[in-house]
């Protein structure tokens, strides 16, 4: 298919485009989309493993403050320190 050249005032000869380029142009952003995309969703799939295990190191930390706690209150009052063998 020929290009086609128009006329405009004040303006130099420029080239039309053609069907095959657009159909390539639109192929070709097509197919940029769909990288972006996948691109877009590994990262959002990272970012959920992230908050997940972010999620599990606050239980843990949780978890430990209240055995440290039990653990300090029974030290400070003497619970568990001693076993009665006499009674």
């Amino acid at each position: 298919m020929a290009a086609i050249i128009k006329r405009r005032a004040g303006y130099a000869d420029y080239t039309g485009m053609d069907l095959t380029a657009a159909i390539s142009n639109l192929q070709q952003s097509k197919i940029i989309g769909q990288v972006q995309i996948a691109v877009a969703k590994k990262v959002m799939d990272a970012q959920k493993q992230n908050g997940a295990a972010a999620l599990e190191l606050l239980d843990a930390a949780q978890n430990g403050v209240s055995k440290a706690g039990d653990s300090l209150v029974a030290a400070a009052t003497g619970l568990g320190g001693a076993i009665d063998t006499y009674g």
